[in-house]
């Protein structure tokens, strides 16, 4: 397929979209610690602002361990953990508190810098662990519930809630609780669709690890999205039978991730925080720059709809103007209307294709165009497999295209070039031999 540049407007009609869907949702970002020791801190506070002053409710859950760990060896208290999970000693918890407490504060000033309120809470009421193994957890505690009434006022009031790691028992005894159980109970508690996970990890790229040979990747390999089910299949493959666990910080915000997703948040972002804007891309457009986990119907081929018209002949047009592609009205697609497919992300657009039937068993694959955002993951093969397929259950024996820029192309598709005589008598009548197009076929 031809790449074509691709306009600044497409991003802003993204943009404008993603706002209108999304606009009074609930959002929810655990964000670690090393993020806001990194110098894009300040622009990924700048974004939080901003999505906070257009009407989103943000709800900001820091994590400490890294900070924790510091103050705690400042301090020369050793901690002791059961698993992956520190026992939080009496002589350790103020110290706990104070680190927690001073990470919350950042969110607080980096927002203030921004002209947005934020208030830090005691928004989770805990309860101890207790006695783990033999082990007694002391101030270690789980999530006994979020307290949502007060996070609403605080949301209603125009501020940012900010969850720290540090939650309070009935009777007022403070307890270390994980950031990403508050996250995952958050997420749950509030109703939030999405829940953004920000570290300083790199994320799921296919170099690193065993994963399905299907998925959608960009041209870093980044993976681009999974479904609940392809994420747990990723997680099993690695950690049971690659002996990655609890190291593997990828792994884990992956589990973390699959969790949200398996409680009911339509969508998970996993995104490295380093880079600038990062929150905006990914929520703005289709493709982000991080890892989705979604649970929804996010995307798929489908047949045409009239509705759709529109969207096809603006992906059409810049291919028309450079010659690849006949240009066609909105009255000649309505009426070959179930001749078409389009690939929808979120209800946009961004390919698409048609089977027109000639006779004599075969078919024309025509009108195959793809956002030129979206190359890298593939679209318009799947357009063009799609109505491969479709051909095969309608029991042709040949399907053909007629190209003038993308033989290579189809070729690597497995199509091979023929002649004219080859096409169908109907189609043969009305070929222009001005334009002399090439013919591809394909036996089915």
């Amino acid at each position: 397929m031809t790449k074509i540049p691709f306009s600044p407007v497409d991003l802003i009609r993204e943009a404008f979209h993603y706002q209108s869907r999304f606009d009074g949702s609930t959002m929810v970002f655990k964000i670690d610690f090393p993020v806001t020791e990194d110098p894009a801190f300040s622009y990924l506070m700048k974004d939080l602002a901003l999505l906070a002053r257009i009407g989103f409710r943000v709800v900001i859950v820091p994590g400490a361990k890294e900070r924790i760990d510091a103050v705690l060896r400042e301090y020369r208290i050793v901690s002791q953990y059961q698993k992956e999970t520190r026992i939080t000693t009496a002589k350790a918890i103020p110290f706990v508190e104070m680190a927690a407490f001073d990470v919350a504060t950042r969110f607080i000033t980096g927002l203030s810098a921004n002209r947005v309120d934020a208030v830090i809470g005691n928004f989770v009421r805990a309860r101890g662990l207790g006695v783990c193994e033999g082990l007694d957890m002391e101030h270690t505690g789980t999530v006994d519930r979020i307290r949502t009434e007060s996070i609403e006022r605080v949301i209603k009031l125009g501020m940012v809630p900010i969850l720290p790691c540090i939650g309070w028992s009935p009777s007022g005894k403070p307890y270390n609780v994980p950031s990403d159980e508050i996250a995952l109970a958050a997420s749950g508690a509030l109703g939030a669709v999405k829940l953004f996970i920000i570290s300083v990890s790199e994320g799921l790229r296919t170099g690193a690890y065993a994963v399905p040979k299907h998925l959608e990747v960009d041209s870093a390999d980044r993976i681009v999205r999974l479904t609940p089910q392809e994420a747990e299949a990723i997680l099993e493959t690695n950690v049971f039978l690659q002996g990655l666990g609890a190291q593997d910080q990828a792994l884990q915000e992956l589990r973390l991730a699959l969790q949200a997703s398996q409680a009911g948040v339509e969508r998970v972002h996993i995104i490295d925080g380093r880079e600038e804007g990062a929150v905006l891309r990914e929520l703005f457009s289709n493709l982000g720059v991080g890892t989705m986990v979604y649970a929804d119907e996010y995307e798929a081929i489908r047949p045409l709809k009239t509705a759709d018209i529109p969207g096809i002949l603006r992906l059409m047009e810049p291919l028309v103007r450079q010659g690849n592609l006949v240009r066609r009205t909105a009255e000649q697609i309505q009426e070959k209307l179930a001749d078409y497919v389009v690939f929808a992300i979120d209800g946009s657009v961004h390919a698409c294709g048609a089977l027109h039937y000639w006779g004599e068993g075969q078919a024309e694959i025509a009108a195959v165009a793809t956002d030129p955002g979206y190359t890298d993951i593939g679209l318009g093969r799947r357009i063009v497999r799609c109505l491969i397929e479709r051909a095969v259950k309608q029991e042709l024996h040949r399907v053909f295209v007629l190209t003038t820029h993308t033989h290579d192309w189809f070729e690597s598709l497995g199509f091979t070039e023929c002649s004219v005589e080859s096409l169908p008598e109907c189609r043969r009548k009305v070929y222009d031999h001005k334009r002399r197009s090439k013919i591809f076929a394909l036996d089915l």
